[in-house]
């Protein structure tokens, strides 16, 4: 396994000095909110303004925060191209695609397993009869959370197919592609199969149990699935569905769409600030220090500390990602033992408990016709963000 080098860090007690908003010329790309001075951070705003003039996300919104508070806001491009130019702005609404899986999946499923209402090597099917099927008797929820199970990828797209009860259907059906525990695939399909644990567990829908549990103590009022119409003008468009129109609020993972935008795997819109919220919260938990966020400290170590099957190199936590082939968004200098994770739209997290440290990136990188992409400006962010921090 590959190791990165590990970076000696600031003491927590170390304070950015803070600038005063930036704002560019209106030919190009706009920056606003607080800025930290240093070219660290100058370095982070060249790299977000290179992103938009080369086409690789119409706009993006950045957030790193640092010893507890935001230490430099980026607000950069674009919201929409088409089919009229709206400008980005921080409260922008992003579909967080994937980034549903550790925020709201993981958190809910950990909620229950603090009742006691299972535990982490149960078999699926104790609790999901119809899960045995296909040969997935001895996959266990810590397979699902760690995406271990051995389950393809997704659900097949290839024929039409409508509604949560057909989704049910072809995941309880779905076949492991290797034996569980033997090999990393990343899978929807695993957290499909959570999200149907969860309203299973807890009697309520995931959205509703989501909302009462995890967004509403975090305080996260501009997070939720179906995001109501009166966000529509905030939300960033992702790009056409099948018949030609423009998703706006609708959620752009073609599962999730088709069980009407709420899934275990994709589904979440939230903003820059809300996601701030979630990252501060869970390093204050997990650090000990007075939080909100809805887990036990000993939990929040146990999701973000490897727990994949011994020998595996992949590491993963319980919904997060530690060190995979999706961890470029890590950076250079970030070490094996930070975590986080990204969505498909162009959203991400990164967090490093051990500088008190999290980089959050909001693109809609698939606007206006699906061909964005933001894998080099996530490692490129997070490199400078660390190096920033670096004394």
């Amino acid at each position: 396994m590959h190791v990165l080098p590990v970076v000696p860090w600031l003491k927590r007690r170390h304070v950015l000095m803070l600038a005063g908003a930036t704002t560019i010329a209106a030919c190009a790309p706009r920056a606003h909110g607080t800025l930290s001075g240093g070219s660290g951070m100058r370095a982070v705003d060249r790299r977000l303004r290179q992103a938009v003039t080369l086409h690789e996300a119409p706009g993006v919104v950045c957030a790193i925060g640092h010893d507890q508070q935001v230490v430099h806001r980026a607000v950069y491009g674009q919201r929409a191209v088409t089919p009229v130019a709206e400008a980005m702005t921080w409260d922008t609404v992003f579909d967080m695609a994937s980034l549903t899986k550790p925020v709201i999946s993981a958190p809910c499923v950990m909620q229950l397993w603090e009742q006691g209402l299972f535990q982490l090597d149960d078999p699926v099917c104790h609790y999901l009869p119809q899960f045995a099927a296909a040969g997935k008797a001895p996959v266990t929820i810590r397979h699902l959370l760690t995406h271990y199970s051995g389950l393809p990828p997704d659900l097949d797209l290839t024929r039409p197919w409508q509604g949560r009860d057909e989704a049910f259907r072809r995941t309880m059906g779905s076949a492991p592609s290797r034996p569980p525990g033997t090999a990393f695939i990343y899978s929807d399909i695993n957290f499909l199969t959570l999200g149907f644990l969860i309203e299973k567990l807890s009697g309520m829908t995931l959205d509703a149990y989501a909302t009462r549990f995890v967004l509403t103590p975090l305080g996260m009022r501009q997070s939720r699935f179906l995001p109501p119409d009166t966000w529509r003008p905030r939300i960033a468009p992702t790009q056409p569905d099948e018949q030609g129109h423009m998703l706006r609020g609708q959620v752009h993972d073609p599962s999730s769409r088709r069980m009407g935008g709420v899934a275990g795997h994709a589904g979440l819109f939230s903003d820059a600030a809300d996601m701030c919220l979630y990252a501060q919260a869970l390093l204050d938990r997990r650090a000990g220090r007075q939080s909100t966020f809805p887990l036990r400290q000993q939990t929040v170590l146990l999701m973000t500390t490897p727990q994949q099957p011994p020998g595996m190199s992949d590491l993963r936590g319980l919904g997060w990602d530690i060190s995979t082939h999706y961890s470029s968004v890590r950076g250079d200098r970030f070490p094996v033992g930070s975590f986080g994770h990204t969505g498909f739209t162009g959203t991400s997290v990164w967090l490093d408990p051990g500088s008190d440290s999290y980089v959050v990136i909001l693109t809609s990188r698939l606007h206006p016709d699906g061909h964005g992409n933001v894998v080099r400006l996530r490692h490129d962010v997070a490199t400078a963000a660390a190096l920033a921090l670096v004394p």
